[in-house]
């Protein structure tokens, strides 16, 4: 059975969503501000978290960078503002998807769904991936170059990891931003250019025998150099 929590400090937010979690076969607990919703991470497994910003005591996105330190368990962040910059904040931060208010229950049921889908095919490509001194551990979220781990955020690493389980392939950034932030995701496909630009920078070093290369006008592809 799939096990979620709940946060938000509007308490007839989470019954309603709790409702309709139950009649999808969930278990569900409730949190009703930052603490709470920590206490009950550590305490507890979930499958699942949604995850209201504006909350007292520990906002969303701490409660997120909190939880991200330890664990890659979806979140979806319930947010009352629309504005880019907090919905790219938040996906930066580790959400895999966000919800604004007032929002449909059945769309964030489809979402909750959608996600379950996806993590449960996740689960059966390959863990682990090696490329001369690159090495990333799926499961973990582990990035070693040349033996060291290397700090990425977890859209980086996710990139990274897109890119080089398809070596040779293309993707646009409009495909990138649709398999990794969701295909309603409205903002500008630099994103993903600022993404790239920062694993270059982590990851650049004269060891590699691989590079993530521009295909002008299109977009990324992971390809080996055989020479190396």
């Amino acid at each position: 059975m799939i096990r979620a929590l709940i946060v938000d400090d509007n308490k007839q937010i989470t019954e309603v969503l709790k409702g309709f979690a139950i009649k999808e076969d969930m278990e569900v607990d409730i949190a009703h501000d930052g603490e709470e919703a920590l206490e009950k991470f550590q305490e507890n497994e979930y499958d699942i978290i949604l995850l209201d910003i504006m909350m007292p005591k520990i906002d969303g996105y701490e409660v997120l960078k909190k939880i991200r330190k330890v664990s890659q368990i979806p979140v979806i962040l319930i947010t009352a503002k629309g504005e880019d910059y907090e919905k790219i904040m938040g996906l930066d931060y580790g959400a895999d998807d966000y919800i604004v208010k007032p929002f449909s229950v059945a769309e964030v049921m489809a979402r909750i769904r959608a996600i379950l889908r996806r993590m449960d095919t996740s689960e059966k490509d390959e863990k682990i991936i090696e490329f001369g001194n690159l090495y990333m551990d799926i499961e973990e979220y582990t990035c070693k170059l040349s033996g060291k781990t290397i700090d990425l955020t977890k859209k980086e690493f996710e990139i990274l990891y897109l890119l080089a389980k398809n070596k040779d392939k293309v993707f646009s950034r409009d495909n990138i931003l649709d398999k990794l932030w969701g295909i309603d995701y409205f903002g500008d496909t630099r994103t993903v250019d600022t993404h790239i630009k920062r694993l270059r920078a982590k990851l650049a070093s004269d060891e590699n025998s691989w590079s993530i290369t521009t295909v002008r006008g299109i977009g990324y592809k992971f390809e080996v150099n055989d020479e190396k």
